[in-house]
């Protein structure tokens, strides 16, 4: 059985329906991403996953379903997500955002190791620990989403356009990490990005996404080197 496995996944927003019948998995460990030009259903699919919209279809996490769970459940479970646009907690410091990370654990001397190891990996962090998240660059946010997530030691980390916004040193800094934390930490990955050529780098097998159906799958290697996937969904 897979880690993550999606049947049938149609949502939307009120009446408008933007997913229509998604199928996907993803494995322990594995780096998985999705691609797709803008409206194709990507954030959509992310929010469905996090419990953050309703949705019809089956959505089954490590054996168990996550269908009708609200967002603090499905972290519960195991899922996190870093949301498109960074969703930090503006007003609160850095270090309080960590903390908020790890809000549903109990385990006092385990949230401080993490959050000695998050601020270890994003040196910044550290840094910028009792300033307010709102003060912080677009690359620091973001950093610290990551981190934030994180500190719910999911199985699963979901993230929503990672790349959005930011210079291409700090891109290329945040996806060293994300492979590091996927190799280390053995935390699987589930990628929307439009930044398809970091992201095929990154990924074992991808999705790609039309007007909120899959109209590709496969190994990463294969998108790279299909010229009809390239020149019409990914502009390499």
């Amino acid at each position: 059985m897979s880690l993550l496995e999606v049947a049938g996944l149609t949502a939307g927003y009120g009446p408008a329906r933007v997913l229509h019948g998604l199928d996907l998995t993803v494995e322990a460990g594995e780096v998985v991403v999705v691609l797709g030009a803008n409206g194709a259903g990507k954030t959509t699919t992310m929010r469905a996953l996090s419990g953050l919209i309703p949705h019809t279809g089956t959505i089954v996490f490590d054996g168990e379903p996550l269908d009708g769970l609200g967002p603090d459940a499905v972290v519960a479970r195991g899922v996190s997500l870093v949301p498109q646009g960074r969703g930090t907690f503006s007003h609160l410091t850095v270090l309080d955002n960590l903390r908020v990370g790890a809000a549903l654990r109990r385990d006092k001397a385990g949230i401080r190791d993490d959050i000695d190891r998050w601020c270890e990996v994003f040196p910044i962090l550290a840094k910028r620990s009792k300033q307010e998240a709102g003060t912080l660059s677009g690359g620091e946010q973001q950093m610290l989403a990551v981190a934030r997530a994180l500190m719910s030691r999911p199985k699963l980390l979901l993230c929503d356009e990672p790349s959005l916004g930011l210079a291409p040193r700090i891109v290329s800094e945040l996806f060293a990490i994300l492979g590091d934390i996927n190799r280390e930490q053995g935390t699987a990955l589930l990628l929307v990005e439009q930044n398809a050529d970091l992201a095929l780098d990154l990924a074992s097998r991808v999705y790609l996404l039309e007007v909120g159906r899959v109209v590709a799958e496969g190994e990463a290697e294969r998108f790279r080197e299909d010229e009809s996937i390239r020149r019409a969904y990914l502009g390499l």
